[in-house]
Order: structure tokens, then sequence, then C-alpha cells
């Protein structure tokens, strides 16, 4: 009995140190540090851009309004947005604007306006007639006048004033002619702005009656109202870009019928905000994309607009903007399918550094007035202090700090520390 008490002690040791064991390793398993999953990318040599990223729209570099000469009556156009005419081709059409119509007061003063023009025309022939009645008087008595002196049956002097007389006489019949001249021409005006209130038949009948008042030779226009056709021509070839009109109206002088440029030349025009405009200079590269399928056009900065505007952004913010206008390369194959107001998406270089070491600005980590970055080396992460010489939205050109090739966490957040064991995300290392 003796014997058994010392292995049962033994035995309850072993037993109890076997749990204890299995209780720490239980906890270590469940409490022990785990690496921590990042994202990276690779350190590397490429180019370094500094760029404005802006939209902006395209718009021919010669556009050509066409507007109405004077107030006229615009004929339904047979062109649409689109099609294409040279230089020369007839555009719009455009006939005399027809008078207004009269009420019937109107027209009772017009009557007795036509009356009244009428009876002093006729007072006016017949001063004509007694014009030239005098002027056959003076004439037979200037002629007698000159046989008579030829004879000496009369003096020099008296035959001086009849042949005087005679003169005064044809000036008074040639007053006379044009006196009636005015008149016929006054009845003629008159009978013109009755016509429109007239029916058609009285219309007529005024016409010809003022047709048939008027004298042989006396230079008097016709009454009958001109209806030519006014035609608008392209001053080049292009196509219709835009239609102000598409209905036969009435329209006034100055105003925009239709636009007419070439698609083919185009330029872009880019809203910059004032603010940052100062950076770009004439001559700066462009990239320009339709969309993200399409694929980049090249162009150059030719113009920054001196006068700024304000735009309301989609946040409502008021903004200072400048238009910075851009030249397409000639040879860009995508051109025969741009249009005048295509938005475009514009990147225009500022700075250019190739052969640049790059590292991912998402790398960065903000230390006081310093830069530093978390690199992955034996599966622990690593801080380090770089120096930047510049940095855009996608990456950081480094002057030291780094080398080519070396692994950099990306947002490494406030969780990670110097010696953190870290453990990659599945997928390749990204190169940026």
């Amino acid at each position: 009995m003796n014997n058994k008490t010392p292995w049962k002690k033994a035995s309850r040791w072993l037993i109890g140190a076997l749990l204890l064991a299995g209780a720490a390793a239980l906890v270590y398993a469940v409490y022990r540090p785990r690496p921590l999953v990042v994202e990276v990318a690779s350190v590397r040599i490429g180019t370094f851009e500094q760029a404005i990223e802006e939209d902006g729209r395209l718009r021919p570099k010669q556009r050509y309004v066409i507007t109405a000469p004077t107030q006229a009556a615009l004929l339904r156009p047979k062109l649409k947005v689109g099609d294409a005419v040279r230089a020369g081709d007839v555009v719009a059409l455009l006939e005399p604007v027809v008078p207004p119509m009269i009420d019937a007061r109107t027209r009772t003063v017009l009557q007795q306006r036509v009356g009244s023009f009428d009876a002093a025309r006729r007072a006016v022939a017949a001063q004509v007639q007694q014009a030239q009645t005098a002027l056959a008087q003076t004439t037979l008595e200037a002629e007698r006048a000159t046989r008579l002196a030829q004879d000496n049956f009369i003096s020099a002097s008296a035959r001086d004033q009849a042949v005087l007389a005679h003169q005064a006489a044809q000036q008074a019949l040639t007053a006379a002619q044009a006196e009636r001249g005015r008149a016929d021409f006054a009845l003629a005006e008159a009978r013109a702005a009755l016509a429109r209130a007239e029916p058609a038949n009285h219309a007529q009948a005024a016409t010809a009656q003022a047709t048939n008042s008027q004298q042989p030779n006396s230079g008097q226009p016709s009454s009958g109202q001109a209806t030519g056709v006014w035609a608008l021509k392209s001053p080049v070839d292009g196509q219709v870009l835009k239609l102000h009109q598409d209905s036969a109206v009435t329209v006034m002088a100055g105003q925009p019928l239709l636009d007419i440029g070439d698609t083919s030349v185009v330029e872009a025009v880019i809203e910059v905000l004032s603010g940052e405009v100062h950076q770009i200079q004439p001559g700066a590269a462009v990239q320009l994309s339709l969309g993200s399928s399409a694929a980049p056009m090249a162009g150059r900065v030719t113009r920054i607009e001196p006068v700024a505007f304000t735009k309301v952004s989609a946040l409502g913010i008021e903004e200072q903007r400048v238009n910075v206008i851009v030249d397409l390369a000639q040879s860009n194959p995508e051109a025969q399918r741009l249009g005048d107001g295509f938005r475009v998406d514009a990147r225009i270089t500022l700075f250019s550094q190739a052969d640049a070491l790059l590292v991912p600005t998402a790398a960065l980590v903000r230390d006081g007035a310093q830069w530093r970055v978390f690199v992955v080396e034996a599966g622990r992460a690593r801080v380090k202090a770089v120096q930047l010489n510049d940095r855009n939205a996608d990456a950081a050109c480094l002057k030291e700090g780094l080398r080519n090739g070396e692994t950099v966490v990306l947002y490494p957040g406030s969780m990670i520390t110097d010696g953190q064991s870290v453990r990659l995300r599945d997928g390749p290392v990204r190169s940026n």
C-alpha cells in the first residue's frame, strides 16, 4: 500500500503539467501576433509628369454665321444640320416682307389722300397747259419782234424784251412739268399705300389707273411691287453646324439664320481654374480623349485667353476659369469623327522628367515636414525616410531614400508600425 502512493502522486503531477502545457499552447495559438495583410507596389524608374486634367469641348477653327442682311421673309430651309455645302451654294432664300393689313379707318384716310393727290395732279396738269400756252404766245412775239427789229421798225431793246419773255416762259413750262412729275410720284405713292387695303380687283384697277396717268418718258417708277427672291450663298466649303431657323418666318436685319464650318479642322477649348492657368505655357503638350475607350489624341496649347469667367461647379461653388485653346495634330486619324461641341478629357503636361525614380503616392506617409514609407524586408515592414523632388496624384519623384525595385506598402494607415510582421495580399506586386 505504501509502494503505490508515490506513483499516484507522480501521475497526478504529470497530468497537470500536460494540461498546463496544452492550455499555454492554446493561448499562444489564439493570441499570438499574426502578420498584417498589406498591398504593396514596387519602386521603379520611369517618366514623371506634372499635369492638369480638365474637361473641355471641341469647336471648328473657323465658324461662319449667315445672317439676314435686311428684314425679310425667310423661306423654309431645305438644308439640315450636317449637310455638306460648298462655297457659292445657296443656303437661304429671302423674300420681301408682305405689308401689314390696314384697318377701315386707315383705309379711309388713305383713300382721301389718294383723292387729294389726284386733285393736286390735275391742278398741276392745268398749270402745265397754261405754261405751254404762254410759251407759244411768247414764241410768236419773239419771232415777230426779231423780224421787225431787222427792218428797223422797233428798237433793239424791244426785241430783247420779247426774247427774254420767251425764255422766261420756257423756264416756267419746265418748272410746271417738274411739278407735274412730283404730283405724279405723290399720287403713285398714295395709291401704293392703299393697294394692300383694297380688294384684289380694286387694287388692280388702281394700279392700271396709276399706270395710265403716267406720261411717256417721265422717269417714274412702276407702281407694281418687286417680288424677287434674295439668295444667300455659303462663303466657304463646310457643313451646316446649326439652323437658327428651321421654318418659314419673318427675320430682322442681322438675325442669325445658320452656322457653317469645317469639322475636319477643329480645336479644343479647355476650361482651367484661374489659379492654375499660370503654370501652363503656350506649346505645352496635351493629350485629348473622347472617352475611356477612345484612343488619345495629341495636341499643343496655342493660346491662353486673358479673360476669366465665372462658372458654377457641380457642387454649387462659383469658380473663375480661363479658356485654354489647344490645336490638334493635323495627322490625327480621329479628326474625321469629331464634331462641334464634342466633350473631351484633356491632360495638359506642365513638367516632364525622364528616368526618374518613382514611388506610388499611396505609399507616402506624412511625418511632420518630412515624408516616410514602409519597405517590406524579410516579411517585416521597415520605415524609411524619403526626400521628394515633386509629386502628382499617382506618383512621386524621389530625390533619395529608396532604390529601384524595392517593395513599399500601399495605404499603410495607422495600424502598421516599424518592424511589423506583414503578409502580401494575394496577387502580383503592383509596379504602378
